[in-house]
């Protein structure tokens, strides 16, 4: 029998302590890959760890420097992403200002986010607009309290295509859009959340709004060529994203009507799928310049389903588990080999409640290796694994932030990496 893979530091693991070891390890997995992928997910197995947009940040400046990337995408409001990257490759607007409202709530806060827009900026300011490199935020608009009124995004395709068109081509006026809106409040309402009766999803005004956001969307469409022409292709692209984001807010906020026990399953497929929508435009548009890394919860990322068990606080749903396709499993249907997917995972980090894993978990197995950083071939450890009669098993200890998911050991061959942080600390403030 094959001796324990636990027991040392083998093929399948490539240590990433330093920036050189990183960049090794990192030109090793992209050739071990039968395709260059378009879109390479990077996913983290928890939020608000920073150890994890650190490591993503290395990344990305090697992939940048070294690998013709020129795009990185967030799990963050894909409208608000738009103001880091007027600012990332324009200069547009002041730092602090950019932080605050071009992120979504939770990540405007992160010291690496912040370091990434830097370094993006500086990164940027003496080269052309062709070899500049770009942010997008790909997650829908949508907090933790709520989904964000369909009025912002709407108005704003609106106006795009008033200020290129004769008036009598557009259809519905700016006013009777925002009329059909109303008060944003409305639309934010948090009690929503629990509550399906106080949203305005079903409403008259709402299915009015869904048939202007299809109008507005087919004339953007029939009129491309001119509309490209007199503008530029990015404006163009802008728009897009804007009727997007229209037509899938009031998709959610209809869901958030529903009162029938699929709504929560509905309403994550929903926002998954609007993630989905944005990389695949991501893929479009950017490739142009080269490829792009897309940074967010291993959860979205993923080509498996999805699988969550409802916390404590969810009233009646308390323990149920929800299934749903995740963004990354619809990408890479539609991309095949021009996507990629590489997991992150973390052993132990006690200031987020975990301790050391389990050693015969996929945690505890890659807790072993010497040195805290490793890239690891997920193939190649599950074979390591197999040939060593080794079964790993599910990590069952948690982290008191229920946004925490460990690796599924069913899940080895349908990962093409592993970037695996041993031990995590507090991040002390500077």
């Amino acid at each position: 029998m094959a001796a324990d893979p636990r027991s040392r530091d083998d093929a399948w693991a490539f240590s990433a302590e330093s920036a050189a070891d990183l960049g090794s390890a990192m030109t090793r997995l992209l050739r071990s890959l039968p395709d260059r992928p378009r879109l390479l997910g990077l996913g983290e197995p928890m939020h608000g760890e920073e150890a994890f947009p650190r490591l993503r940040n290395e990344i990305f400046r090697y992939l940048v420097e070294h690998e013709g990337y020129r795009s990185i995408a967030l799990e963050s409001d894909c409208l608000s992403g738009l103001i880091v990257d007027a600012y990332v490759t324009e200069g547009a607007g002041a730092l602090d200002d950019v932080m605050r409202r071009g992120f979504s709530p939770g990540f405007a806060g992160s010291a690496a986010n912040r370091e990434l827009v830097r370094w993006m900026r500086e990164y940027n300011r003496d080269r052309p607009a062709a070899d500049r490199v770009t942010f997008s935020g790909f997650d829908a608009p949508i907090e933790m309290s709520g989904p964000d009124s369909p009025g912002r995004a709407l108005v704003a395709l609106h106006a795009y295509l008033s200020a290129h068109l004769e008036a009598d081509l557009v259809p519905h006026t700016v006013d009777a859009v925002e009329n059909l809106i109303g008060s944003d409040d409305r639309w934010t309402d948090p009690a929503i959340l629990t509550d399906p009766s106080r949203s305005v999803g079903l409403s008259a005004e709402a299915g009015e709004l869904r048939l202007v956001a299809d109008d507005l969307l087919a004339l953007l469409t029939a009129q491309a060529p001119r509309l490209i022409r007199a503008t530029s292709r990015d404006d163009w692209w802008r728009a897009c994203l804007y009727g997007r984001s229209a037509t899938g807010l009031l998709r959610y906020h209809a869901a958030m009507a529903d009162t029938s026990e699929a709504r929560m399953v509905r309403l994550m497929g929903l926002r998954d799928a609007m993630m989905a929508d944005n990389l695949l435009a991501v893929a479009e548009q950017r490739s142009r310049t080269g490829p792009t890394l897309v940074h967010a919860h291993n959860r979205h990322l993923q080509r498996n389903e999805s699988l969550w068990r409802l916390p404590p606080g969810w009233g009646p749903l308390e323990g149920r588990t929800l299934r749903w396709w995740s963004a990354g499993a619809i990408v890479a249907e539609r991309l095949g080999g021009a996507y990629a997917f590489v997991a992150s995972a973390l052993g132990a980090a006690p200031h987020r409640g975990l301790g050391a894993p389990h050693p015969d978990t996929p945690e505890g197995i890659l807790s072993v290796l010497p040195g805290n950083r490793h890239v690891v071939d997920p193939k190649g450890l599950a074979d390591a694994l197999g040939a060593a009669g080794t079964e790993p098993v599910p990590r069952t200890d948690t982290s008191a932030d229920h946004g925490y998911f460990p690796l599924d050991p069913g899940h080895l061959r349908e990962i093409d990496g592993v970037v695996f942080v041993g031990h995590a600390a507090p991040v002390p403030d500077v």
